[in-house]
């Protein structure tokens, strides 16, 4: 039975079945899919994207602030290196989404107690909970002015190509203020974004171009919902990616999952899983900051496919013909402009960090969908990918068998997702050395000097092992690091 079924079914989000070689981050980040499953975002994945990313950061922060193997994200908390990183998680991820799904308190409280109850009581328990309560603490209180509450009102455009609400339920439009909130990785995303489809900055002069019509003419036949060219494959590539509604995970929530499948495939450590997690996360909530920026704040608000077809006889173009009863494949077209396409932005997004994480895009993974129209095919199943981009590829251009894309938003999609993927592994939580005592970017006789003068000066910088107490341990354990080097 998928996971989403099980939980509709019981309900509780202790319910799911534990995961083979499952730890604190990887169980927490499938609570926080069992959230999504819910109607949490409205059906709208940036809400969802903003949430992974602080529950993630919180998590990735806490256990850092323990080992101190990596640059923070803002900086590190203190924290004995004897602290508990079991309770740290639990107690991040807790106190993170207790804000984030303030209607799930009650089981969240319910998980949180279970989880704490396997850890002994002691110090190090304490400690960790405090550390994971105070990095939770941190990165809420950075996001609570970032955009992403700002109600801004739209005005529908009214020209041949503007956006409109799509049919059947005319659904009303999702977070158009979304590309002006400020970017988790400190970086301007929206750089990213390609300049408008096909290159046009117009939309008058993008519709009355050949490449839209054949774009259009793609889609229309590809995407219809009784197409007579697409073939059974492509049907199966459209739905496997879908996860649109309810019960699922939703989109970001697809790309969790299959990070907890290649980090189950690759053995990684509690604090290796917290890193790929935190990196991932903050990769898909700029992606939707990027991608919500082409939709809803540059020149092209585009209409979708369904709307291009229905009223192709007012865009001016003779390269397309209406047809006012046109219907895609899927039942519905989500309730934002086409341009560019979300699911690519996010795909290509989690492939960059992923690749840069690994040391390379060629990983071989197989994964499933909870779609449920996916499931209903007379043949589905997990697939299986060659490489991360192979994935993220697959994922944009099944929004264009689905109906609801058109080519370019799936290309251009990809370009910035990429890009965002690739700069946020590049430049976030780099491996620090410890031995450079006085992080000045190398390790030689001056950091032994310096640190020497702290230890006889009893300088709470020397306590080394973050221990409460400078003795000769921390002597020690400094000359061990100091001649290992970095």
């Amino acid at each position: 039975m998928k996971s989403w079924k099980r939980f509709a079914a019981i309900g509780l989000i202790a319910a799911a079945a534990p995961v083979c070689n499952a730890d604190e981050v990887t169980h927490w980040n499938d609570v926080m899919l069992d959230l999504y499953r819910l109607d949490f975002g409205t059906g709208c994945p940036c809400p969802l994207a903003r949430a992974g990313a602080i529950t993630h950061i919180a998590v990735f922060e806490a256990i850092n602030s323990i080992e101190r193997t990596h640059t923070p994200y803002r900086a590190y908390i203190p924290a004995a290196s004897s602290a508990s990183k079991e309770a740290a998680v639990s107690a991040a991820a807790f106190r993170a989404m207790s804000v984030l799904f303030p209607g799930s308190i009650t089981p969240l409280t319910n998980e949180y107690n279970a989880r704490l109850a396997l850890i002994p009581d002691g110090a190090p328990k304490t400690a960790g909970i405090a550390v994971g309560i105070a990095a939770a603490d941190q990165i809420l209180a950075e996001r609570e002015d970032d955009g992403s509450l700002i109600d801004t009102p739209y005005t529908y455009g009214t020209a041949p190509g503007d956006y409109v609400p799509t049919p059947p339920s005319f659904n009303p439009e999702c977070n158009p203020q979304w590309g002006q909130v400020a970017s988790f990785s400190g970086v301007d995303v929206r750089q990213y974004v390609p300049a408008g489809p096909l290159g046009f900055t117009s939309m008058a002069a993008l519709i009355q171009s050949p490449a839209y019509a054949a774009q259009v003419n793609a889609v229309k036949a590809y995407g219809a919902r009784f197409s007579t060219v697409r073939t059974a494959e492509q049907t199966k590539i459209a739905f496997f990616w879908a996860n649109d509604v309810n019960g699922t995970y939703k989109p970001p929530g697809h790309l969790f999952d299959i990070t907890r499948v290649v980090s189950e495939d690759h053995a990684l450590s509690l604090s290796q899983n917290a890193r790929l997690f935190a990196l991932v996360a903050i990769s898909m909530g700029d992606a939707g900051i990027a991608a919500w920026h082409a939709k809803w704040s540059t020149d092209i608000d585009l209409w979708r496919p369904v709307s291009a077809i229905r009223s192709a006889a007012n865009d001016g173009n003779p390269g397309t013909i209406a047809d006012p009863n046109w219907e895609s494949i899927n039942p519905f077209s989500p309730p934002f402009p086409a341009w560019i396409s979300g699911h690519a932005t996010f795909g290509a997004a989690h492939a960059g960090v992923m690749a840069e994480f690994f040391g390379t895009d060629s990983v071989t993974f197989t994964c499933d969908s909870e779609d449920p129209f996916y499931n209903a095919l007379p043949e589905s199943g997990p697939r299986t990918f060659n490489s991360f981009a192979e994935a993220a590829i697959e994922n944009g251009v099944s929004r264009v068998y689905l109906g609801v894309h058109f080519p370019f938003d799936a290309s251009d999609g990809n370009a910035a997702g990429f890009a965002i993927g690739h700069m946020v592994g590049q430049s976030l939580f780099l491996p620090v050395c410890r031995a450079d005592f006085n992080s000045d970017g190398f390790s030689n006789s001056q950091d032994f000097f310096d640190f020497i003068t702290a230890f006889f000066a009893q300088s709470p910088a020397s306590d080394f092992n973050r221990d409460g107490i400078n003795n000769s341990q921390d002597f020690f354990d400094f000359l061990t690091t100091f001649f290992v080097g970095c």
